[in-house]
């Protein structure tokens, strides 16, 4: 079994608030009540609330402890002006004897709020976080102990001062060495061995390579993020609304370009129009939308969202949560060169081609010429859909704020147009 994914670490935040017992969780996400149970209890938090009281509370006898009154006599804890908590050493938050049986956290507790005793949630990000680093430092630590060092350098440092190459010595004692030739080559350039990279030859002849400097962000983003996580998303929920979103370049890369989005059930595409095809002007659309229509509706807009890898995207966490951190949407990321995995939203470009064609350029269009073409877009009566527009599809569905908002109106079916004069 694979190790927990960000998306059923989310899921397992989710139905622990709701109150689900480890063994329906365990069946929500195909894992094993073990399982779910060592996930909680490895990866929570524990937190104080401002009121917490301490544990050595009716032995404390501690006076000015904040310094700010020389004459004060008050014992600190009952101070009614500073918290003692912020200002004491020795404050140990009194625990909740709770916490030591299932669930092991405070996510569904209803006195929660009143607690006085030390808190402990699980949250999905840090869990996810702290797993990664737990992974990565136990592939970085050294797994030999002394005597097995020793073991090597008696066999390895002879044969090459000797004149042979680490290569040769391993296809020739592989199994006495028992680490791969990778891992050979890494021993002697960290300096763990006796011998140094100045005593391979055909080393010091090569000059070190220039390595191309790598995306300023990680492959970490699709982590419980990929097609295969989506797929498994949908098969558990599978009246979630999907949203495709794809940029469409002008003429130059770094010009202008458009934002579209596509509501896959009804065919309705939203476009906005980017300064540039980066994070921060992408980042900029997703503010404006959870602030003009106010997170709830953006919640019920944009339930899933299903990207590509284009750099533009490579942060999901603007578009996933709000600024205070809660998760307000679900964003999925197709494979590489996979296209055809996003189908709406690429169909729908061409109606944007037969207006902007390929190599116009974007810079002189504005967001009111990008509402035009976008009412004129989805005011085109289809066939997949019997002869309706997606406009009076999706009506209902975005309610009448978000027509306001985004300018949305129906344009009658003879005066669509879809071709380059529209927009001159």
């Amino acid at each position: 079994m694979k190790h927990l994914t960000l998306t059923d670490r989310c899921l397992i935040e989710q139905y622990l608030c709701l109150g689900y017992s480890f063994r329906e969780i365990g069946i929500q996400i195909d894992r094993n009540v073990s399982t779910i149970s060592r996930e909680i209890k490895n990866n929570r938090t524990f937190i104080h609330p401002q009121n917490a009281r301490c544990m050595h509370f009716c032995d404390c006898h501690e006076r000015g402890l904040c310094a700010a009154n020389p004459n004060c006599n008050r014992l600190c804890k009952n101070c009614r002006v500073h918290n003692c908590s912020d200002y004491c050493k020795q404050f140990e938050a009194e625990s909740c004897t709770k916490l030591d049986k299932a669930p092991f956290v405070c996510n569904f507790c209803p006195s929660r709020d009143v607690c006085t005793k030390q808190h402990a949630y699980y949250h999905a990000r840090k869990a996810d976080a702290k797993s990664h680093t737990l992974l990565s430092n136990a592939r970085k630590s050294l797994h030999l102990d002394d005597h097995e060092i020793e073991e090597l350098n008696t066999l390895i440092t002879p044969l090459i001062r000797g004149g042979q190459s680490p290569h040769h010595i391993f296809l020739h004692h592989k199994q006495e060495l028992n680490i791969s030739r990778t891992t050979l080559y890494n021993y002697i350039d960290k300096g763990i061995l006796n011998v140094r990279n100045i005593d391979l030859p055909m080393k010091v002849r090569y000059r070190k390579r220039k390595r191309k400097p790598k995306e300023s962000f990680p492959y970490k983003y699709r982590e419980g993020r990929t097609y295969a996580d989506f797929k498994q998303f949908m098969q558990m929920h599978p009246d979630a609304g999907v949203v495709e979103m794809d940029t469409v370049i002008g003429k130059r890369e770094k010009g202008k370009s458009l934002l579209t989005m596509i509501f896959v059930k009804y065919e309705f595409m939203l476009i906005f129009l980017l300064d540039s095809c980066t994070q921060d002007a992408v980042r900029g659309v997703f503010e404006h939308l959870q602030k003009a229509l106010g997170l709830s509706i953006y919640r019920r807009l944009f339930q899933v969202i299903l990207t590509d890898n284009g750099r533009e995207f490579k942060d999901p966490s603007f578009m996933e949560t709000t600024k205070f951190g809660s998760l307000c949407t679900n964003v999925f990321y197709c494979d590489a060169m996979a296209s055809w995995q996003k189908p709406h939203v690429e169909n729908n470009h061409h109606l944007i081609r037969r207006v902007l064609p390929k190599g116009t350029s974007f810079d002189e269009l504005t967001q009111a010429d990008v509402t035009r073409l976008m009412n004129h877009i989805n005011s085109y009566s289809r066939n997949s859909m019997d002869g309706a527009c997606p406009f009076d599809a999706a009506k209902a569905f975005l309610g009448p704020k978000t027509i306001a908002v985004l300018d949305l109106r129906k344009i009658s079916a003879d005066d669509v147009r879809l071709n380059p004069t529209l927009l001159r």
